[in-house]
């Protein structure tokens, strides 16, 4: 059994280092991503016990998805992506321009285009947040280095999304920055803190990713694959922080066959 993070890593006497509002937003958009992890350990579990452990994973965060959206909305917290007209007919892409135009002024971004931008606006907005709130309590000066070196890029690629959809007159999520208390007493260890940044960076990648694959805009293609080649190398330096401190424990490996 690994040891993975235990009771110490959570100090529950610790002031908050976040407004109610920010851990109910977080929580939200956190539920998104573990839909889609559970969904996918579920589809490649083939024991009985694991199956069923994985399939009240997924009722359960289900289950947080609505409370806390019902809540947001309830609390008028939540902000709702652009919102797009109904076209009165169906109209097909007869042009190559539409997807290959890469010269002179781009074609006005459609639904799905806006939309992945939008929604990956509020995740990079949240892992800022974080950033910022762990840099402002952790006292390891390698800890504190990683986190102002994933904000840089966290603020880059906010401030590119957001200019892109500002030039169209489209709405972006407001920032977390300001949720943020003036504690300086870490809730969580170094390790728990290094762990979760380091995630938020490698779940990046994933909806960068699939924003890619779904925009036929080439330059919100190019985009997202220079962002994806940024947080890799950002991911690379958190699992070397971890690496360095013992923080990560080693997976099962496959029998060297050669020494045997």
């Amino acid at each position: 059994m690994p040891n993975g993070f235990t009771n110490e890593a959570v100090d529950l006497h610790a002031p908050p280092l976040f407004t109610d509002s920010f851990w109910l937003k977080y929580l939200h958009d956190m539920t998104i991503h573990g839909l889609s992890g559970y969904g996918i350990s579920f589809s490649v579990s083939v024991c009985r016990d694991l199956r069923d452990y994985y399939h009240q994973c997924n009722l359960d965060a289900m289950e947080i998805y609505n409370r806390s959206l019902d809540l947001l909305l309830a609390k008028n917290l939540y902000v709702p992506a652009p919102y797009f007209l109904n076209p009165k007919k169906q109209e097909p892409i007869t042009d190559l321009t539409y997807a290959l135009d890469f010269v002179g002024k781009q074609r006005f971004l459609n639904a799905t285009e806006a939309g992945n931008i939008y929604f990956n606006l509020r995740k990079s907005m949240a892992t800022k947040a974080l950033l910022i709130a762990f840099k402002q309590v952790s006292k390891r000066k390698d800890v504190r280095k990683v986190m102002e070196t994933g904000l840089d890029v966290a603020h880059k690629h906010i401030e590119l999304y957001s200019s892109i959809m500002h030039e169209e007159n489209l709405h972006t999520p407001p920032l977390l920055d300001n949720e943020i208390t003036t504690s300086t007493h870490a809730p969580f260890s170094e390790k728990l803190m290094t762990f979760h940044a380091g995630a938020m960076f490698k779940v990046a990648i994933t909806y960068y990713a699939t924003a890619m694959t779904t925009s036929m805009r080439l330059d919100i293609v190019g985009h997202c694959e220079a962002c994806i080649l940024r947080d890799l190398k950002v991911a690379g330096r958190y699992s070397e922080v971890m690496i360095k401190n013992g923080w990560i424990e080693k997976p099962p490996e496959a029998s060297d066959r050669k020494q045997m």
